[in-house]
Order: C-alpha cells, then structure tokens, then sequence
C-alpha cells in the first residue's frame, strides 16, 4: 500500500505499432496534468501499477499470486478508461515509462491526500451527529485512537470478541491478543453487529464505510444528504459510475488505518498489518464461490453512492410504459413457452 511500488521498467527504448502517446518533448509535469490526475484515481482502486512492459514477455500466470490480484484489480479500472489500455500498449516504450511516471506520482499523492484528510473527518462519523466523542479525540494526534479509546476500540474490535468484556478489552489494549489483517474489525458490518451463523450479514455495509467511500470517490460534503459541492467530484471527472472490488478493500483499508492509533500507514505496518487486511477482503470478493453474494454486493454500493450510474441498475417504475412493455413481452413470451410445448 506504499508507493514505492511505482517504479517504471528501464532498459533499451524499443518501438512498437502506433503512435498514441506521442507527446513531443517532456514538460514539467504539475498536479493539474491530466495523467498525474488519472494517477490520483488509480491510487485509490490499487495499491500498485503493474509494469505492463513485462507482460510483453511473460504470461500473468507467471507472476506470483499477489501480482496478479493487484493486475487484476488494475485491469477492472483501466478499462472504464476508453482508449487508455490502447494509448499504453501501443506506443513507443519510452513514452509509456513518462505515463506510468505521471500515474505513479499521481497514486503517490492520492493515497497520502486520502489518509491526511480521513484522519479528521472520520472523527465526525464515530457518533451521531450533534453528540460529543467522549472523551475527544486530537485531529492531529493519533495515539488515544485505536485500542486506547472506548469509540475506537468498538469498531476496530475484532468480529468474534467482545469489546464489552473487560479481560477481551485489556488483552486488546495491551496487545496480548495480536490482531491480524485477517481478523476483521467489528466497523466492516451494517450497525457494527456481526451473526457469526451468517457472517455476510451486513458486511462491507456500514455507515462509516459509506461515508469513508463517498469523502473520497465524490466530494467531502457528499458525505450529507444534500451536497454542497458545486464541482464535480472526483469519481464523475474520472468517469467511475460503480464501485469496485478495489476500491471497497481500499476505503476499508483507509477508514481502518484513520481509526487505529499507527501514525504512519506503511504496507509492512505490524500494528495495522494493513497489507493482509486489503488482501484479504480483495480474497473473498474474487471467491468464484461467493459470487452470488459479491454481486448482491456490488450493487448495493454502486446504487448507494451512484444511484443515476446505470439504468439497469434501477428498477423499474410501477404502472409506467416501460413497465406495461416488458409485461406485455413477457406474457407473448410465455405464451409462445406455453405452445411449444
């Protein structure tokens, strides 16, 4: 989840057909370019770019199991980018090292942004709005957070213990039970309530992750009801209209790292264990078993926070022509079912 995975290929500039990334001599690059922007995106969907040049010569089932994961999670997102996989694959091969310069230096920065800002906004979410965290929390000072705070040390308990017990509470705080990325914290579950009978009951649907998902992919003021923002947020300049796999395990990933008392969110972080955590949530949403629930998912999220993306996410309305169609082809349907039979 660090940046010092955006390394570009080096080596002898070969050519290849096209000419898509032409851009004439380098210019010095600003945060304004429009590739370090989409860099910005990228960042938040994964942790990592790829190198694409070594797909040139090797397969991706020759790169180890997490590589292809990321690639995989890269490849969802560069596709809602029309013509960008084409500008990357065919051109000449020292342009396409300037473009993952840009899109690196622009992740870099989207992730260090994200973490900056979520620190202290994801102190408005802990409780009702209008109540008083008790007793507060500093904005800058990320000590009293985690284990060491009542409200902190709820939502980051894992699901399975009790946080109300106090022997589980101060094995927590003492750090006598070592929480793994694995060991997923009670704020992932709808109203923090985890049925250990039904464990995707309520997973990845709660409030705090919502409004963690909306701070970053809209705008901050989306996270209200009405939004008070007058530009467009960053998801619709970018052309995202649904949520992703990625970009669930990295808002958990960040929403987790703002509510834990770790001062430097690092991949190799033992604290957090960060890595394992994303990992590990990116696992069961690429489950082919647990497909049907990973679907379910989906479009809970992307009808949550893009509810206009997609006509064929909405339902229809009653009584309305449309409606009247689809009933009418349906009954020719099944009447025409009916005499073949």
């Amino acid at each position: 989840m660090s940046s010092d995975e955006n390394n570009p290929p080096s080596g002898p500039s070969r050519k290849r057909g096209g000419s898509a990334l032409r851009m004439g001599p380098r210019k010095k690059t600003t945060s304004s370019n429009p590739l370090v922007l989409h860099g910005r995106h990228f960042a938040l969907l994964t942790s990592g770019i790829l190198r694409l040049e070594e797909l040139q010569d090797s397969p991706i089932e020759d790169f180890p199991v997490d590589v292809r994961r990321e690639h995989r999670v890269f490849m969802e997102l560069i596709n809602s980018y029309p013509g960008l996989l084409d500008r990357l694959t065919n051109g000449e091969e020292e342009d396409i090292i300037h473009v993952g310069e840009l899109l690196g230096r622009g992740a870099s920065g989207a992730r260090g942004d994200d973490t900056k800002t979520l620190k202290s906004a994801v102190l408005e979410w802990l409780v009702p709005r209008g109540q008083p965290v008790i007793p507060p929390l500093s904005q800058n000072i990320k000590s009293d957070r985690g284990f060491n705070h009542e409200v902190t040390g709820a939502l980051l308990c894992p699901a399975g213990l009790d946080w109300s017990n106090a022997d589980t509470k101060q094995s927590l705080q003492s750090s006598e039970i070592a929480v793994r990325g694995d060991q997923w914290p009670m704020f992932l579950y709808a109203g923090c309530v985890y049925d250990p009978e039904d464990p995707w009951k309520g997973l990845l649907r709660s409030e705090i992750l919502v409004f963690g998902f909306k701070h970053v992919f809209t705008s901050p003021s989306s996270v209200d009801k009405e939004p008070k923002a007058t530009r467009s947020g960053n998801a619709y300049l970018h052309g995202m209209r649904s949520a992703t796999k990625g970009s669930l395990a990295y808002i958990a990933t960040q929403v987790w790292f703002s509510l834990s008392s770790s001062s430097v969110f690092s991949r190799t972080d033992m604290v957090t264990d960060s890595e394992n955590f994303y990992h590990s949530i990116l696992d069961l949403l690429e489950d082919p078993d647990e497909s049907e629930e990973v679907v379910e998912l989906m479009t809970w999220w992307t009808c949550r926070v893009f509810p206009n993306s997609s006509s064929a996410q909405r339902g229809v309305s009653k009584n309305s022509a449309l409606s009247k169609i689809r009933e009418k082809r349906a009954a020719l349907q099944a009447t025409a079912s009916a005499g073949l039979n």
